[in-house]
């Protein structure tokens, strides 16, 4: 059984869509980062797997119960950090997440040592002693994230669990994540930080409301480039025809006259095979390797692509089908 379950949910808020007709499903034990610009709908998606929010339309099922009916059981075994400060400002760091660990029950000794476990995690435990009121703003981010993961939930929601952390601490803590995952646990993780999808399982792309691609980052990075991209340098002027019946070639790009990209299926496979064509067309290679394009450009071409999928059934009008040669 998924540990999330989505189907075809939308939420409106009078006539705006916030999420628009989302399906995708959560294996037990993965990281799904859900990535998207602010505003795009990954707030509102979170409040309804935590049973905040009722979806319009569609069905949430969180470990295989609606997430609105959750008994006690249930609820012990979901964590939640929220977008907003949401602890007690007079109570110290470690009080804190302490205060939050009784709550479910907690014997004293595992709330201690499970409380310090998760304040290292966050880098808080040097500050466990300030009050939660005087700790800037990225540091409240990490304690909301320390209290939601104390009672070492089976299934977190992590809403912009990295927001205002600098690269280090950002790098420590999906780190603690990927060993939560490690363990079994599930995590839904929300952040405006593209980059971060490298660190997850699996990604949902969300932009304006609607799901626009979801798998795992290889995955997402071969839909939106068509493939591995090869880098090729050489030391003299190279025709891109040389490389062009290569098997496993699916495009070429000229990209000066002594560099091409090349488009292949698999890179490990084809990248000596596209260098010994050249080779034997009298070419001398200065460096072939394979490129690997930031995540910021692979959702730039995910949205782009969606926006202009888009475009055309706006214009092809409702219940056309897709003209032939074009994608649905």
């Amino acid at each position: 059984m998924d540990a999330v379950t989505i189907t075809r949910a939308s939420k409106r808020f009078g006539d705006v869509v916030a999420v628009d007709d989302v399906s995708l499903s959560v294996a037990p034990g993965t990281i799904l980062g859900i990535i998207g610009p602010s505003g795009a709908g990954k707030t509102t998606l979170v409040r309804m797997m935590t049973g905040a929010l009722a979806p319009t339309d569609g069905e949430i099922r969180v470990m295989g119960e609606d997430p609105r009916t959750f008994g006690r059981q249930a609820r012990e075994r979901v964590g939640y950090m929220p977008q907003l400060f949401a602890l007690y400002p007079d109570l110290t760091t470690r009080e804190n997440v302490d205060f939050v660990a009784s709550l479910f029950g907690m014997l004293w000794l595992r709330r201690h040592r499970r409380t310090r476990e998760v304040l290292q995690m966050v880098g808080l435990w040097d500050a466990r002693g300030r009050r939660a009121g005087n700790l800037s703003g990225g540091m409240q981010r990490r304690l909301e994230l320390a209290s939601a993961l104390v009672h070492d939930p089976q299934v977190a929601f992590l809403d912009e669990p990295t927001a205002g952390s600098d690269p280090l601490l950002r790098a420590a803590i999906w780190k603690g994540l990927r060993e939560l995952a490690d363990a079994g646990r599930t995590l839904l993780v929300t952040t405006q930080y593209v980059d971060e999808a490298e660190s997850c399982d699996d990604v949902a792309l969300i932009a304006g409301g609607r799901l626009i691609a979801t798998g795992t980052p290889q995955a997402l990075r071969h839909e939106a480039l068509g493939g591995d991209i090869i880098t090729v340098e050489t030391d003299d002027d190279v025709d891109a025809r040389t490389v062009g019946g290569v098997p496993g070639v699916r495009r070429i790009e000229q990209r000066g006259p002594r560099e091409l990209w090349v488009t292949v299926a698999d890179a490990a496979t084809t990248l000596p095979d596209v260098v010994e064509a050249i080779t034997a067309a009298g070419g001398s290679i200065r460096s072939a390797t394979e490129t690997r394009p930031s995540f910021d450009e692979v959702f730039a071409l995910l949205v782009e692509r969606d926006r202009r999928r888009r475009e055309v059934e706006v214009a092809r009008g409702p219940g056309s089908e897709p003209s032939s040669g074009e994608a649905a």
